[in-house]
């Protein structure tokens, strides 16, 4: 695949904005393994190959096992992950998802995100699942392929 674009790197006002995204989602108690989770489902769903790419690698660096990162896809099916990441697997699903049903993101999968994140928290979860969207939406329409070269 080819990107659209010869030059994808965003101008300096942008690079700021999605770094004090990123520093906002990322600055509230939320596991950072949570997040990964999170940015790796949503750009799954997406086919984001750049950002399932650079998640996988991310969760990896950071000591994640590769039942965890091969399974995400599969999350409801595996015993690798805690009922708090599993509510967020959810949430971060019906917020990608958003035209899937009338009731995008039903009380239930809110519900249950709510037992196991503060309300910080979960604006947090919010916040990098709309982000990871953001991403995921740019390099799909850029046809940003993943890294030939790591």
């Amino acid at each position: 695949m080819t990107s659209r674009l010869s030059n994808t790197t965003p101008n300096p006002d942008i690079t700021k904005a999605v770094n004090l995204l990123y520093k906002a989602a990322h600055s509230t108690g939320v596991p950072n393994a949570t997040l990964e989770l999170v940015h790796l489902r949503a750009s799954q769903i997406n086919g984001c190959s750049p950002c399932v790419d650079s998640g996988a690698r991310a969760m990896r660096k950071s000591g994640e096992t590769d039942e965890r990162i091969f399974s995400v896809a599969a999350w409801r099916e595996t015993p690798y992950y805690t009922d708090a990441e599993r509510a967020a697997m959810a949430l971060a699903e019906a917020a990608t998802r958003l035209a899937d049903r009338s009731d995008p993101v039903p009380d239930d999968v809110w519900d249950a995100a709510a037992k196991h994140f503060s309300e910080e928290e979960l604006g947090a979860i919010v916040l990098w699942i709309a982000t990871t969207n953001f991403f995921n939406r740019l390099n799909a329409t850029t046809r940003t392929p993943a890294p030939q070269n790591w």
